[in-house]
């Protein structure tokens, strides 16, 4: 079975696009979509809003990861929080200790939401994500903070607002030497679309 989620502001291509696609396979239409890839679809239509929220996702990530009654905190990253290979394990003893800590799979759930619904969450992740093949307990420790902000906002979603403008502004900054391994700097930029 084959999920397809049409979207079109032309609602007679999208009928006909429909119509075409039952004609050559065989299909349900269950309507409008209201649930896709644990994305949840909140419309609005009076006020012209639509939100992606993955609340449902996040709490089943709390709970997998022991998380779901810790205590939220305000960001997932402050600045003077520091990381490096320097806080990688150094011997046996760290090494055993890291082996059983879902250090791959806490990151991988942390970066597939970010990637669907909380750009919130696209630096820390990224910073995570440098130290997938040998993590430290420091990294762990940043990790748990990062599900500890989710807790307390697991209610964001992504919200798109019907504009009669579509104005685009765009932002990067740079760190510039940030890394404290390679001295590489973390880029990162923000493009808005019809405030």
């Amino acid at each position: 079975m084959d999920d397809i989620l049409l979207a079109s502001s032309d609602v007679n291509l999208l009928l006909e696009t429909k119509k075409f696609l039952s004609s050559n396979f065989d299909m349900k239409d269950f309507g409008e979509a209201s649930f896709v890839l644990v994305i949840e679809i909140h419309r609005d239509r009076r006020k012209g809003v639509l939100g992606l929220s993955q609340k449902a996702y996040l709490e089943k990530v709390l709970k997998k990861y022991g998380m779901h009654v810790s205590k939220s905190t305000p960001a997932p990253i402050v600045k003077g929080d520091s990381f490096g290979k320097h806080q990688c394990p150094k011997n046996q003893y760290e090494l055993k200790q890291m082996k059983v800590v879902p250090y791959a799979s806490a990151v991988g759930s942390l970066q597939y939401t970010q990637l669907c619904t909380r750009p919130d969450l696209s630096f820390v992740t990224g910073v995570l994500g440098r130290y997938q093949s040998n993590p430290g307990i420091d990294h762990w420790k940043m990790v748990k903070k990062v599900v500890r902000y989710v807790r307390g906002t697991t209610g964001l979603m992504l919200t798109y607002r019907k504009s009669e403008s579509l104005e685009t502004e765009g932002y990067s900054d740079s760190d510039f030497a940030g890394d404290v391994d390679d001295r590489k700097s973390t880029s990162g930029y923000i493009f808005t679309l019809a405030k």
